[in-house]
């Protein structure tokens, strides 16, 4: 990376503060929680999705984990994921992914039969942000093996903008000491992924865009009385490094999505033509 910004002609301090913009917007904790009220440092980019509240798809070939911790237990009596802060001693509120810092994220998925896809829905949230969508742009590639361990992207990129709709997830993201805090709202981002796979295990890389200057952030999965989550990686600007939480222990993180498409076992099973 740096001899590709080298030969664009970016000076040395120029990769120093894109360097110090990488680290910073690695993950959002309890200690560097970005304050209410930012604006952005960079244009906005993408296309616009008027507000609305999402619905959870009905065509689920994966979820792949939880969000919600308490349901109607946020403000409004919206649902929280709340970080067990207190009780776990756990710090990272959610995991950078921003396309500006050549950050992403990524987490495996296993397919049993043959899956057409059609759509993922990931979910992040820009801190400061009201219940309207700042998201405004998601990349996304499929690879068919660990990223970090010889894979080989089969699907995507990190070029293109996929962004089908965003919309907020009725989530909250809180902690046990800002119980009905209201500066995170955790939008659905959900992607255009037209592809066929057969039955394996794949990695799903994303990365996002939006129109503060805070994240955006992607939420780990949250189960209440658990620290580990999964076993999620991050991408910063072209070096892997699990998700781990930067409390207690550092614990491994998984992220949720869902996957949205068309099931061999429904032809198999009679239902199809």
């Amino acid at each position: 990376m740096m001899n590709r910004y080298l030969r664009g002609g970016l000076t040395l301090g120029a990769l120093l503060t894109l360097a110090t913009l990488a680290a910073a917007q690695s993950s959002e904790t309890i200690q560097n929680a970005a304050l209410p009220g930012w604006t952005a440092s960079w244009k906005a980019w993408g296309p616009s999705t008027p507000p609305s509240v999402w619905l959870a798809p009905a065509a689920v070939l994966l979820d792949s984990g939880p969000l919600i911790t308490h349901p109607g237990g946020g403000a409004g009596g919206l649902d929280a994921c709340r970080l067990q802060s207190t009780s776990l001693g756990m710090s990272t509120l959610g995991f950078g992914h921003q396309i500006v810092n050549t950050i992403s994220v990524a987490d495996d998925f296993t397919v049993p039969v043959q899956w057409g896809l059609t759509q993922i829905t990931f979910f992040a949230y820009q801190t400061g942000s009201t219940t309207t969508s700042t998201i405004n742009e998601v990349r996304v590639q499929i690879w068919d093996g660990p990223p970090n361990g010889g894979g080989t992207v089969i699907f995507g990129d990190l070029t293109t903008n996929r962004l089908a709709s965003t919309s907020f997830s009725n989530i909250y993201r809180e902690t046990e000491t800002t119980v009905g805090a209201t500066t995170r709202p955790i939008m659905a981002v959900v992607a255009t992924v037209a592809t066929t796979l057969a039955p394996a295990t794949y990695w799903v890389e994303w990365q996002m865009a939006g129109t503060l200057a805070s994240g955006p952030w992607a939420p780990p999965i949250t189960i209440n009385g658990q620290a580990t989550t999964g076993n999620g990686l991050q991408n910063l600007a072209g070096t892997w490094a699990a998700a781990l939480d930067g409390g207690t222990g550092a614990p491994p993180q998984g992220f949720k999505f869902i996957i949205e498409g068309v099931s061999d076992l429904i032809f198999k099973d009679g239902f199809g033509a």
